[in-house]
């Protein structure tokens, strides 16, 4: 998780680059958050980003927030819905928890720092991580693979490891972690090679080391996940963001921890 207070001089106006995970925004404060998805719909205040959302926007002013990044493999638990549920979307947080997310907020601005809000957090996902429903441990299992082969595996050779048809296996993933397996393995690829291309590393390069056929195959990955060329997408200030926020981005593998 990571917290994040605006003091700029204007309003906050990002891209949201895709990434592995479930996106769990918890706002509080006095000022303003706004996310409009590649739909037109916006979204004030506490939300909750599927996985490869599309092209959506965070604005807003003076915004004070704990945004968490849930591994798809829990975040059915956490949510008490299915990443597949929210088919890609972003939706407001009340519609899921109810008064619980009212609840959470009012504990978080009246927390007396960051380290108490990050431990209000904890304790919050960690009880509902208990009595939520687990994915099937195969599921959890062909996450990690995805992870940690970075993307560069065939869905087949999963299959075969979990010992379960193709078929099978796209269902139960498909239905459990809100992607079909080849798309998590596109999308967790797909990260890798922003924060490379961020770090000043070449399309080229990234492309031909990353997975990909070529370059032009890369070029109309990076498209189809942000809609941008891969030297826009490198200069992206979402992934500087990333780079401060989150310094293990890409490690979005299932938290040991019950």
């Amino acid at each position: 998780m990571a917290g994040f207070h605006d003091r700029g001089p204007g309003p906050v106006d990002l891209r949201a680059v895709p990434h592995p995970a479930v996106t769990l925004v918890l706002e509080f404060g006095d000022g303003w958050l706004v996310v409009d998805d590649a739909t037109g719909r916006q979204q004030r205040g506490s939300l909750v980003a599927g996985l490869a959302p599309g092209d959506i926007r965070t604005r807003g002013e003076n915004i004070e927030c704990v945004e968490v990044r849930l591994s798809p493999v829990v975040a059915r638990a956490v949510l008490g819905a299915c990443p597949a549920e929210l088919d890609g979307s972003v939706i407001a947080l009340d519609d899921l928890w109810g008064r619980d997310a009212s609840r959470i907020r009012e504990q978080l601005e009246d927390a007396p720092s960051w380290d108490d809000r990050f431990a209000l957090t904890d304790d919050l996902l960690a009880r509902r991580c208990e009595t939520g429903t687990p994915v099937d441990p195969e599921v959890a299992w062909a996450w990690d693979r995805i992870v940690v082969l970075r993307g560069r595996l065939r869905i087949e050779d999963l299959a075969l490891e979990v010992e379960w048809s193709r078929k099978r296996l796209w269902s139960r993933f498909r239905s459990q972690i809100g992607l079909p397996p080849k798309r998590a393995a596109q999308l967790v690829r797909f990260n890798h090679a922003a924060h490379r291309l961020a770090a000043g590393e070449s399309a080229a390069r990234v492309a031909s080391e990353g997975g990909y056929v070529d370059q032009s195959h890369f070029h109309r990955e990076v498209r189809a996940f942000t809609g941008v060329t891969p030297a826009t997408l490198a200069s992206d200030p979402g992934l500087a963001v990333d780079d401060i926020a989150w310094a293990s981005h890409g490690t979005f593998v299932q938290d040991p921890r019950p």
